[in-house]
């Protein structure tokens, strides 16, 4: 791997993750994943972190790269396991980041590449984005997460028909089905997802990272144990410089001015 084939920029606290192989319409290597994983992990202990965007050079992502020199090493090749659980890592790190994440969705998202779309907190996607969950055509089952993120967004019956059959669709469908949030015309996209980015980096950091884990948890808790989250959550919200400010700004009819503490 290149070392620019995974590229990150902090501006402000929002964080952009870009894969950059276009050649490989950015279909990403094993290393590459070992990349995006520790980069995950990375934003997750940064308190200066509010917001993270997720995007590729042109396309999205093709998914896992599944020439032979994309698997790595003599020894990744030769287990599959190993490489699968690598790569998996990378999207349970991107799906733990505390703080908000954005798809920025252009041209293909297939195969893993989707997947890291549905492991995202939202998705804006170009009018020109093609989507897939490719994998039964390559003689393979969902991964990255897929079988587990697909069914939440869209639905079981949904799920099994872009599952079994690993047909594309466009842009348009995918917001229709619930998979993507917002569909922009192409000139638009960059603009329409730093404006949802900077809106959501000056939102109340701990507040959100605490309402997105109770959200993820949603499908997997009881409503006792829901409210019980929803206790100690507000109970650490109520610490927070910036809850102090809401009420501050609530009293004296302004807006809230959010610094993520």
């Amino acid at each position: 791997m290149t070392a620019d084939e995974i590229i990150v920029d902090d501006a402000g606290g929002i964080v952009t993750v870009t894969i950059n192989r276009p050649a490989m319409k950015n279909a990403i290597s094993v290393t590459m994943f070992e990349t995006m994983r520790d980069t995950f992990r990375s934003i997750t202990a940064r308190q200066e972190a509010r917001c993270v965007v997720l995007t590729g050079t042109h396309d999205f992502a093709a998914g896992a790269d599944l020439t032979r020199g994309g698997s790595g090493t003599r020894r990744q090749r030769a287990h599959t396991l190993y490489s699968m659980r690598v790569i998996h890592d990378a999207v349970m790190a991107l799906h733990e980041i505390p703080v908000p994440v954005i798809a920025k969705v252009r041209g293909v998202a297939v195969g893993a590449g989707m997947s890291l779309v549905l492991a995202c907190d939202m998705a804006v996607a170009s009018s020109n984005a093609r989507f897939a969950a490719i994998f039964a055509r390559r003689g393979l089952s969902l991964d990255c997460g897929a079988s587990w993120l697909l069914p939440r967004l869209v639905g079981i019956q949904k799920a099994k028909e872009i599952a079994l059959l690993a047909d594309m669709f466009g842009a348009d469908e995918a917001k229709a089905i619930g998979l993507v949030n917002r569909v922009v015309p192409d000139g638009e996209l960059d603009a329409a997802v730093d404006e949802l980015a900077l809106r959501l980096s000056r939102g109340p950091t701990i507040a959100l990272s605490m309402t997105k884990r109770l959200l993820n948890n949603a499908f997997t808790s009881s409503l006792a144990e829901a409210l019980e989250a929803e206790a100690m959550a507000q109970a650490v919200n109520s610490s927070t410089h910036d809850t102090t400010e809401g009420l501050l700004a609530f009293v004296e009819k302004r807006d809230a001015s959010f610094k993520g503490r």
